[in-house]
């Protein structure tokens, strides 16, 4: 007797999009970490360059964030992704061809982080306000729950071959699985069938400041869409702190080799999955504000391990096992909840804008932390700046703790999904 299908497993469209996003994250984490190492050892970058590096995209996307959410509202969604899928996957593509030309340089990978950020926030944007559209309201969570599980497994995938993939081939030639995987993304949305709402009639538009500004005060009106906009900065801001001189604390402090280091962030995909699976009995069972409190202050807690770590040794390794197997699927429980709370409670005619406004408070903290690791890291040391990062994910929990987020049991997502047996 076949198994019968249940929830999102019989909603096509909704695979067509889980599949197309799980290729996609694989070859995007593959080249989150190939970029940095092309800069790193074939371009021989300073961890204040590297820094500038992290930091050119967030600028694109501060630039262009705001415009997107007011974009996102007015049009259909999905062309948008496969639009920026498309313009993603030329941009990488020349990475490694102008490395094959001897032409590589770092400006050239500022030029194309600049304009993968300005793509990435309109498909962004467009992703997270599409999603509602394609579930019903009580499968958000589900929905949230198969994407980030899938992103797991694809985290183990790529990040245990990404390492390799630079070793053996080189930085630059490992990006173009990054380029490959838009495409697959580009085809697998272009192929969902489900009918979107037709574009806001010209007579009923605002001007993009006013609408901007209808997405803002939704926000700064809210005390939870405000408080939990104001930790998912902080928290952004410690993780590209602590990334800033991740790399090179690991690599030049250390001394581990790429490969090693791609293994060890495997671990955080499978902590991630473990975490993505558990993310709904988490809120259930605790509570939706204390399982995102829980969440994030492991996070911090579990980020400590990777400054304990003083050399290549086992002990170091395990160390760094230890903030992957911890940090990664707590972190998850967060993420999933705080994503699946916004979108149930923001209207869907401001759902962009809501989603641009959060994201680009997002990226401004991003760029800063990504700045002052920068820098914190040639003042202070390696060291020192990922302890200090440690601290900020710490506060991010707190902030949660004194806002109405830490009393919420249960999220209008969770309400209205059908009872578990």
């Amino acid at each position: 007797m076949k198994p019968r299908l249940t929830g999102l497993w019989r909603n096509p469209d909704f695979l067509r999009l889980w599949a197309g996003e799980t290729i996609s994250v694989f070859g995007s984490l593959v080249g989150r970490t190939a970029l940095p190492f092309t800069a790193i050892l074939v371009l021989d970058a300073s961890p204040l360059q590297v820094a500038l590096l992290m930091a050119a995209d967030i600028v694109a996307g501060l630039l262009f964030g705001l415009l997107a959410g007011v974009w996102v509202d007015r049009l259909p969604r999905r062309p948008i992704m496969i639009a920026a899928d498309i313009g993603r996957a030329g941009l990488l593509a020349s990475i490694p061809a102008a490395y094959a030309l001897d032409a590589l340089s770092l400006e050239q990978l500022y030029v194309v982080a600049f304009f993968m950020g300005t793509l990435t926030i309109f498909f962004d944007v467009a992703y997270l306000s599409y999603l509602p559209s394609l579930v019903e309201r009580g499968e958000i969570l589900e929905g949230n729950s198969k994407m980030a599980a899938s992103w797991s497994v694809a985290e183990v995938g790529a990040f245990s071959s990404a390492g390799w993939l630079v070793q053996l081939l080189t930085a630059p030639v490992a990006v173009l699985v990054d380029a490959v995987s838009f495409l697959f993304s580009a085809l697998f949305v272009g192929a969902i069938r489900r009918p979107e709402r037709p574009p806001v009639p010209e007579a009923e538009r605002e001007g993009v400041r006013r609408e901007i500004a209808a997405g803002v005060r939704t926000i700064a009106h809210d005390p939870v869409l405000r408080a939990v906009a104001a930790s998912d900065m902080i928290a952004h801001f410690s993780f590209r702190m602590f990334g800033a001189v991740f790399l090179l604390y690991v690599t030049r402090g250390l001394g581990f080799e790429p490969g090693v280091l791609g293994l060890t962030f495997a671990v955080g995909g499978v902590s991630s999955l473990v975490g993505a699976l558990f993310a709904a009995r988490a809120a259930r069972r605790f509570g939706i504000g204390p399982a995102m409190v829980l969440g994030v202050l492991m996070m911090g807690g579990s980020m400590l391990f990777v400054p304990a770590a003083r050399d290549a040794s086992l002990l170091a390794l395990s160390f760094l096992v230890a903030q992957q197997a911890l940090g990664d699927g707590f972190y998850t429980i967060f993420d999933i909840n705080q994503v699946s709370l916004r979108q149930a409670i923001t209207p869907e005619a401001v759902l962009g804008r809501v989603n641009a406004g959060i994201h680009f408070g997002v990226l401004a903290a991003m760029l800063l932390g990504a700045l002052c690791g920068g820098a914190l890291g040639e003042v202070i040391g390696l060291r020192a700046t990922l302890a200090v990062a440690s601290g900020f994910m710490m506060i991010a929990g707190a902030w949660l703790m004194v806002s109405p987020v830490w009393a919420m049991r249960r999220s209008p997502a969770q309400a209205a999904a059908p009872a578990e047996a």
